[in-house]
């Protein structure tokens, strides 16, 4: 869940390539999105669009890249070779870059102590005007949290990996064998539990056609460690989304009636 979620860019596409323009003040966005591209080039070749050149000096940051063909998997049935194939494109880009780079790569935008920070905030700020059950889900949750252990930081036996730091569908391509993977403005170091969670706790993941959650995190070998983190990385993520959907302005929803109502039960479920 990177800060950039909401879209921080202008997108141009050609036949060929795409150009993505970023506002001056992006917050690094553009950095990140040309980090990740030539790292992938050189690990992971034809898993993203390949970079072809950037202006990242400019007072409106420029990347541009190659354009891949295939449909997003947001609002489609996510399931059988789908899954496969979703599976198989980020358990790749986990693994792809070697460990001593991924320790020199900052945090992603939105990692855990971030996102706790947040809700601290938005506790304040949003919660008193929440009420009814989303309000019992945002109580639940901050008590929750309290006792979560979380603030402490991720587990050192967690291995670091490279991040996307976006888990919406729209980002994954499927070209009817295979998923690639776009958008990148959020990545960096993560590790393979939190980014999982930031897939199946997305919102694109469910309020339209939801992903089968079970049969795509049977794709993945965890360590228990990765596996109770898996488990306090999606009540996190479950929690900042029914915040986020809670403070979305009235006069122009991003998302069906009723998703807040469905999140604040989502958020009981995992928490039960």
């Amino acid at each position: 869940m990177s800060s950039s979620r909401w879209g921080t860019h202008a997108v141009e596409m050609t036949a060929d390539h795409v150009i993505k323009r970023f506002p001056r003040k992006g917050g690094g966005c553009a950095q990140r999105e040309w980090r990740a591209l030539t790292l992938l080039a050189t690990y992971a070749p034809g898993l993203a669009p390949e970079p072809r050149e950037a202006d990242l000096a400019a007072l409106d940051p420029v990347v541009v890249m190659s354009r891949l063909a295939g449909t997003p998997l947001r609002g489609t049935a996510v399931e059988g070779k789908k899954i496969e194939a979703l599976a198989k494109a980020v358990t790749t880009l986990y693994a792809a870059v070697p460990t001593d780079v991924v320790c020199k790569i900052p945090l992603r935008p939105g990692h855990q102590e971030e996102l706790v920070s947040h809700l601290d905030e938005w506790a304040v700020t949003i919660r008193p005007r929440a009420g009814g059950p989303v309000r019992q889900a945002m109580d639940t949750g901050l008590d929750w949290l309290a006792r979560s252990g979380l603030r402490a930081g991720t587990p050192p036996e967690i291995p670091p990996v490279f991040g996307p730091g976006d888990g919406n569908l729209a980002n994954y391509l499927w070209d009817g064998s295979r998923v690639q993977v776009v958008d990148f403005e959020g990545s960096g170091r993560s590790d393979r539990a939190f980014e999982l969670a930031e897939i199946t706790e997305h919102v694109g993941s469910w309020v339209e056609h939801p992903l089968d959650v079970s049969a795509f995190l049977e794709q993945f070998e965890l360590s228990p460690a990765e596996t109770a983190r898996l488990r306090g990385s999606r009540r996190l993520l479950a929690l900042v989304w029914l915040f986020l959907l809670a403070g979305e302005a009235t006069d122009r929803p991003r998302n069906p009636p009723g998703t807040v109502e469905r999140q604040a039960d989502r958020v009981l479920e995992l928490l039960a």
